[in-house]
């Protein structure tokens, strides 16, 4: 099971500081997990200028120039954020058993560790 999923709010925990061009301590919403690359794309972090080739749509209208999107993270770089905290915290699994429809089902339930430090 995924420690980090799409729509997660997670906290960049390596890297250098803003003072010094860094993401570290930023926190964003995940936009997309890249699992076949260990990587995470989060919102507003690891900012990137591409630079598009000049064209012309089907109406003739010109396309292209510089344009700034968010670059993909590894994984191991960021933290899930404590929703009651809004601190970095590790996550862990649990089995819990759901009744639906009268069924008993037994499912694994990702929850946020307490730590008592900063990560």
């Amino acid at each position: 099971m995924a420690k980090i999923k799409k729509g997660d709010l997670v906290q960049v925990i390596s890297g250098p500081k803003p003072e010094r061009g860094g993401d570290r301590g930023k926190q964003g919403k995940v936009l997309e997990v890249l699992t076949e690359q260990n990587r995470v794309i989060v919102e507003g972090v690891n900012y990137v200028t591409k630079h598009n080739r000049v064209g012309q749509s089907q109406r003739g209208t010109k396309t292209g120039g510089i344009e700034t999107m968010e670059a993909p993270i590894h994984i191991s770089n960021v933290a899930l954020v404590d929703p009651s905290s809004k601190k970095p915290t590790r996550v862990g699994h649990r089995v819990e058993e759901q009744v639906k429809d009268g069924e008993k089902r037994t499912v694994r339930v990702r929850y946020a560790k307490k730590s008592g430090k900063d990560l």
